[in-house]
């Protein structure tokens, strides 16, 4: 007996000193506030804490989720922009979103973008109201989730009340600081238009919500634009909706009886009843108004304005295109009848584009970049890939994305990008990476009209070609009839190429050889077959 009694009191002691260890967690995780709502005084106890609530500290219970707000900031979309226009609102505070649901479109000087959201939750608030300039790493809206996220996308909640008796906050201050909530009077309907419909829009002061749209899916044409805008009406008076119980009308039209103005007023403390419908037409009719730079008009501003101090030598040559009409058509006809190739019809763009790279590979210099920083002498950069620039009229200004690697592509696969750089410049969908590394421009106005023009460098830059309408034009021929050289009048396809060069690093000899190699290229198709890789 006496040889188990020390085993038997070493396992009573082991089994209270785990029991003593047992106790202390229980007393930590006790000691730790698991409230649903936030506590109104925290009271000090020899063990633990006690949270005045109806939940009781200690023990485990159910929980309720604690909502968070999370400010949900524009991403930086590359190309080093730092602000977009807010084009449209798809949602408004109050609405439910879930992941991926769109939340605005916005529009750079480089393309115009619509943002998804990342969250489900609830719009509480939009920090920025449409034409508005959003800056990159900024909130654009706040999203109140169920769940929480980290502490670095979540907004600083206001400050809690530590005690149940602390005074009121004064209506003054209350009064002083109103939330700042510019869709609070938006409908839940979304303006389906372009940017250059919104444009037009904003340079008559016309709010699209009262325009009519004609097109696909209620889209908004500029010929819809240009009939309200003659009319001078609101759709509101020419056929006014049918009120619904309970349903509320656009923008508090229940409350007033006067049918509100389509026309944007400006700010200058008269009332919104003051403004008629006969000042508005007014200041249609032709009085002065300001408007700001779109995103693409202040690129353009600023790119134009370094291009200033870039000397531009000029060069402009005829260039015949009957060859090259004959050989696009033959191909065009073989494409038809293959059923199965990328692109069905070659336009004149893939062989001007394939020219110039060709001649590019002849005078490099070219398609170099000026490199002066100030810090160092000046230098060039001789670039090898031909990425060559081709300026769209897109329904938002004047864009200029590039066909990457032109010197290793077919005329077939120059004319399959250009196809789906076009289809993207219509959509308003053209990306920051269709933008960037342009080394070469060309510009073609002819489908516009124009003989001669004049293209500006960019920086980026140190040649870029442009090209007008053809003309049929006579021109004299030399044949030979019997073994004698007879001249005689014929007609011509006739095109006009003009070339603007850096004469910086460009001297005149070399635009011109480059030019003279350009025209022969398409004068002269079997040249081009002859050339290409």
């Amino acid at each position: 007996m006496l040889a188990l009694r020390a085993p038997v009191q070493r396992a009573v002691r082991t089994t209270a000193t785990r029991a003593q260890q047992i106790e202390r967690s229980l007393w930590r995780l006790s000691s730790r506030p698991l409230c649903s709502s936030a506590p109104l005084a925290v009271v000090p106890k020899s063990r633990g804490v006690v949270c005045q609530t109806r939940l009781e500290l200690r023990g485990f219970h159910a929980t309720t989720t604690t909502s968070k707000i999370v400010a949900y900031k524009l991403a930086d979309i590359g190309e080093g922009i730092t602000e977009c226009e807010i084009i449209q609102w798809f949602v408004k505070p109050g609405d439910k979103v879930s992941q991926f649901d769109k939340i605005c479109e916005v529009a750079s000087d480089k393309a115009t973008v619509e943002i998804t959201s990342r969250y489900d939750g609830i719009v509480k608030k939009l920090h920025y109201n449409d034409n508005d300039i959003a800056l990159v790493g900024k909130p654009i809206v706040d999203i109140e989730l169920d769940e929480q996220p980290s502490d670095a996308e979540t907004a600083q909640p206001p400050a809690a009340t530590t005690q149940a008796t602390a005074s009121p906050q004064a209506p003054e201050a209350i009064a002083a600081q109103p939330p700042r909530d510019f869709t609070s009077d938006r409908t839940n309907d979304v303006i389906y238009a372009t940017p250059a419909v919104r444009r037009i829009a904003r340079e008559h002061s016309i709010d699209l919500r009262f325009v009519e749209g004609t097109g696909k899916s209620g889209r908004i044409l500029k010929e819809d634009v240009h009939r309200f805008v003659e009319h001078g009406e609101s759709p509101l008076t020419l056929h006014p909706p049918t009120k619904v119980p309970g349903a509320s009308s656009i923008e508090g039209d229940i409350a007033s009886d006067e049918p509100r103005s389509p026309f944007i007023q400006a700010n200058t403390g008269a009332t919104a009843s003051s403004a008629s419908l006969t000042s508005a037409a007014a200041m249609v009719a032709g009085e002065d108004h300001m408007a700001s730079l779109s995103p693409i008009q202040r690129a353009m501003f600023k790119s134009m304005t370094e291009s200033l101090s870039i000397p531009h030598f000029r060069f402009k040559d005829e260039i015949e295109l009957d060859a090259l009409m004959r050989a696009r058509q033959h191909i065009n006809s073989h494409l038809l009848a293959l059923g199965d190739a990328p692109v069905t019809k070659l336009s004149f763009m893939p062989f001007f584009i394939k020219a110039a790279s060709l001649a590019l590979a002849k005078y490099p210099i070219l398609n170099a970049r000026v490199v002066a920083d100030g810090t160092s002498p000046p230098s060039l950069l001789y670039r090898a890939a031909h990425n060559i620039g081709v300026a769209m009229d897109t329904p938002g200004g004047l864009l200029v994305p590039n066909i990457k690697h032109a010197q290793t592509k077919s005329l077939i696969d120059i004319a399959a990008d250009l196809q789906h750089l076009v289809q993207k410049g219509k959509a308003g969908a053209i990306s920051g990476a269709d933008l960037k590394g342009g080394t070469f421009t060309l510009s073609n106005v002819g489908m516009i009209g124009g003989t001669y023009l004049s293209p500006v460098l960019v920086s980026s830059e140190v040649c870029i070609g442009a090209f007008g309408k053809v003309q049929r034009l006579p021109r004299f021929e030399t044949t030979i009839v019997d073994g004698v050289a007879v001249e005689r009048v014929v007609p011509k396809h006739i095109l006009v190429a003009s070339w603007s060069a850096d004469h910086r690093v460009v001297d005149g000899a070399t635009m011109a050889r480059f030019a003279t190699l350009y025209k022969q290229l398409l004068e002269n198709p079997e040249l081009m077959l002859a050339n290409m890789r």
